[in-house]
């Protein structure tokens, strides 16, 4: 059964959020976490590490390599192991207990590509 919906939140709330589209150009272990990998991807105009808790979820993390994904870039930088992740991975399915799968477009598109 899918989780209830969370309450309504004025329209300028989601305006705040930049979620941009990026190729993961690189998965880089980060050895002294059991959860944690390192992710490169690229904006176009910049590229950015994105730490994302995929270790248990992926029996090889490296195989979303050179897929696009969405990622939210404009929240506080977080330190996480000792890295600064600039960034958010936007998946699908982590909240609901179920495996994460990356929240994707339906066909490339340019990267640095705002979503909404």
């Amino acid at each position: 059964m899918p989780a209830p919906i969370k309450p309504v939140v004025p329209v300028e709330v989601l305006d705040q959020l930049d979620i941009r589209v990026g190729t993961i150009v690189f998965v880089e272990d980060l050895p002294r976490s059991a959860k944690l990998v390192r992710l490169v991807v690229d904006f176009v105009d910049h590229t950015r590490r994105i730490l994302a808790g995929m270790k248990k979820e992926r029996k090889n993390p490296r195989e979303i390599e050179g897929k696009q994904a969405l990622f939210v870039v404009n929240v506080e930088p977080r330190k996480m192991m000792g890295e600064t992740s600039d960034g958010m991975l936007f998946d699908i399915g982590y909240a609901d207990g179920i495996t994460p799968v990356l929240a994707v477009p339906e066909q490339p598109v340019p990267n640095g590509s705002r979503a909404g």
